[in-house]
């Protein structure tokens, strides 16, 4: 099964396909409507074939459909029909969901996203929970997303910012009962070495949650390939030599 996963942004929307090796990008920003994000990851994917699509949504999803448009870009989200706009079946999961789902190492997970926001999700075993800490009441009145998010970078400076990741991974580290913090997203870069009880993640591991997304998809693929007949294996054998001439 071949899975296009696109990791939509508030700077860029990336792209990787399944059998590619370098992603594709583009440029979002807040003139990306869910309608120009298709054009736009249709024209990315050029020359690629792909069975189905994961589409990482920087946030809010429920049962797989965005319940509000993301605060860095355009509008038309939630509603959207996505599978009729790419023409395949789709699977749509919070951006730091689907980073946290590739980045996860077993036990009690917790996963934030340094970026233009701040995103978040707990995985534990089987099961992945997307999050909403970004926008809870931190400290002088603001949440925790404006002081770890751009905005707290672009206002407290580097170094103030960093103090400020540590304290709340250790706050949310502990308060989530989190066997470790992985800090994934585009800022992460910016920490010399990660805070204790954490450890950097890698923004490569959004695709490899993409892929993940489908792998029940593939079991069932396989366990109904296997519950076949002997005749009709056979038979198929049969056709596919008849088609190549043998």
């Amino acid at each position: 099964m071949k899975i296009l996963v696109l990791d939509v942004g508030g700077t860029n929307l990336k792209a990787l396909a399944t059998g590619q090796r370098v992603p594709r990008k583009v440029a979002s920003g807040p003139t990306l409507t869910a309608r120009r994000m298709v054009a736009a990851a249709k024209k990315l994917s050029s020359g690629w074939s792909y069975d189905a699509v994961s589409v990482g949504y920087p946030g809010p999803v429920l049962r797989g459909r965005p319940v509000a448009n993301p605060k860095n870009l355009g509008g038309g989200w939630v509603g959207f029909d996505f599978r009729k706009a790419f023409g395949k079946p789709v699977r749509l999961v919070n951006d730091a969901a689907m980073q946290a789902l590739g980045s996860y190492e077993g036990g009690r997970m917790l996963f934030l996203g340094l970026g233009t926001g701040l995103g978040s999700a707990l995985v534990d075993g089987e099961v992945l929970e997307p999050m909403e800490l970004a926008h809870l009441p931190y400290k002088k009145g603001r949440t925790y997303e404006d002081y770890v998010g751009l905005r707290g970078l672009e206002r407290l400076g580097k170094k103030r910012w960093r103090k400020a990741v540590a304290d709340v991974v250790d706050r949310l580290g502990r308060a989530l009962e989190a066997d470790y913090v992985v800090l994934g997203g585009g800022n992460a870069k910016l920490l010399p070495k990660p805070p204790k009880g954490a450890r950097l993640g890698d923004n490569a591991n959004a695709f490899r949650g993409g892929f993940l997304l489908w792998k029940d998809a593939e079991k069932r693929a396989r366990a109904r390939r296997g519950k076949r007949k002997p005749s009709q294996r056979s038979a198929a054998k049969t056709g596919r030599r008849r088609k190549s001439g043998r």
